[in-house]
């Protein structure tokens, strides 16, 4: 029998050691060395004429030739869940699904599988609860469980053994961290062990057009754990993300070979399990009565639609030698840019000012457009004059002081005025040419113009 070879890698930067070490000379990190299982010494396939044995039965083709079906998606039940998938689920995918530990990722998918097992054959793999903690999960939250089917077995080889047995349409593994090849002397979770059983799952399900769901924990960082190989190999990852004060539930898409990327779903958190938010700039928008200093409200995009979130800003007196820019959903180094074009185009320092920065409900902005609404949300703040309630802004803001397009301006626009949004101040170039019932619509080409708006 030929030996196992191993190494040792660096999960973080994937430099290769001859022995373990606590730290990693190329990029420093500790304790992120680990042992990998690189497979046996010899090869056991033999050579021909061409190559390999198997190279003969392979041969190059014109792609106009290859032959393929459309492939039809199974729906989940939950649209909001088909939305960040691209519309189901695909035959032969697999989904990684991460998060928090409480976020609801186990939740999430017993609830799917419930109604799933009514249309397809189906199977739960829970390796760190008992069969009896599923079931008294899922009797508490009302699901009809009597067509699906429950594993418990954290040994590959068992599990393989099951579904080639079975043959289940979609699978669910919970979680990839705890299974374990008996070939594989590492423990369980390491980082040889999550790659050759996660290679092994999604050769299967490749194979066997079977959907395959992997729950993912995750590090203290917020990151996936395990090998960076891992999200490599599957089709699709989705994040679940959670705070501590809010029964709200964001699933957002990070890859997905079949939909779109940055995809948002929205749950609420109740005694039932998860339940969808059909709007969720509903639930962002709900702002006081009075009108406050420092507010204001924004559309951004999330995958393939707009999103209503409020900005709100606090501009205060320093008592430090050094201002201080503290941001929570938003870039803080996109911060301090923006208000550095605010000193240099409109004459409006802050260079003795403490900002603060918030997007309410707890939503993450990387959009650009939120750059223009940020500006008049502090300088609302600095100059204690509040912004009208039925005013909406959107916009990205260069370093000349231009301000500059963004991507489905009229989209969003009318995605205002559906939440009876009466004014918006959006880039020049976005205005629309036929205007929209119900909002006035205010283009501005420069960050002067947009500060005279409000």
């Amino acid at each position: 029998m030929a030996k196992t070879k191993t190494a040792f890698v660096c999960t973080d930067c994937g430099a290769d050691y001859s022995k373990w070490a606590g730290q990693c000379t190329a990029c420093q990190a500790w304790n992120t060395i680990s042992e990998v299982r690189l497979g046996s010494g010899k090869r056991s396939v033999s050579h021909t004429r061409s190559g390999y044995a198997g190279a003969a039965n392979s041969r190059a083709q014109v792609l106009s030739d290859v032959e393929f079906t459309e492939l039809e998606r199974r729906k989940t039940g939950f649209a909001e869940l088909d939305r960040v998938l691209g519309g189901g689920l695909v035959p032969g995918s697999s989904i990684l699904i991460g998060g928090d530990p409480g976020a609801g990722k186990s939740t999430l998918l017993l609830q799917v599988m419930c109604a799933l097992s009514e249309q397809a054959e189906t199977l739960y793999v829970t390796g760190e609860e008992s069969p009896q903690q599923v079931a008294m999960r899922a009797r508490r939250l009302g699901l009809k469980t009597d067509k699906l089917k429950i594993l418990a077995e954290t040994s590959l080889e068992s599990l393989m053994a099951q579904v080639e047995n079975d043959r289940p349409a979609i699978i669910v593994v919970d979680s990839i961290q705890v299974m374990y090849r008996e070939d594989i002397t590492s423990a369980p979770g390491s980082v040889s062990q999550v790659r050759e059983c996660a290679a092994d799952l999604v050769r299967f399900a490749k194979q066997t057009e079977t959907v395959l769901f992997l729950v993912g924990h995750v590090t203290k960082e917020g990151n996936l754990a395990g090998p960076r190989v891992l999200e490599h190999m599957i089709d699709c990852s989705l994040m679940l993300d959670s705070s501590s004060d809010s029964r709200y539930r964001m699933l957002r898409s990070q890859k997905n070979r079949f939909g779109a990327v940055n995809e948002l779903g929205v749950f609420a958190m109740a005694d039932t399990g998860l339940k969808e938010v059909s709007n969720p700039s509903a639930i962002f928008l709900t702002r006081a009565e009075e009108e406050s200093p420092g507010s204001l409200v924004t559309v951004i995009w999330e995958g393939t639609r707009p999103l209503l979130v409020e900005l709100q800003a606090l501009v205060d007196d320093t008592h430090y030698n050094s201002p201080r820019r503290v941001v929570v959903g938003l870039d803080q180094n996109r911060l301090a840019m923006l208000l550095a074009a605010l000193h240099r185009h409109a004459g409006i320092a802050l260079s003795d000012q403490d900002v603060f920065a918030n997007v309410v409900g707890g939503v993450k902005v990387t959009d650009t457009s939120a750059d223009v609404p940020l500006l008049l949300a502090a300088l609302s703040s600095l100059r204690s004059r509040a912004l009208p309630k039925d005013l909406v802004a959107f916009g990205e803001v260069g370093l000349t002081g231009e301000i500059r397009p963004v991507a489905n301006g009229q989209e969003r626009i009318r995605a205002a005025a559906m939440h009876g949004f009466r004014r918006a101040i959006v880039p020049l170039a976005n205005k629309p040419k036929k205007a929209i019932e119900g909002i006035e619509v205010i283009g501005v080409k420069s960050l002067s113009e947009a500060l005279d708006a409000t």
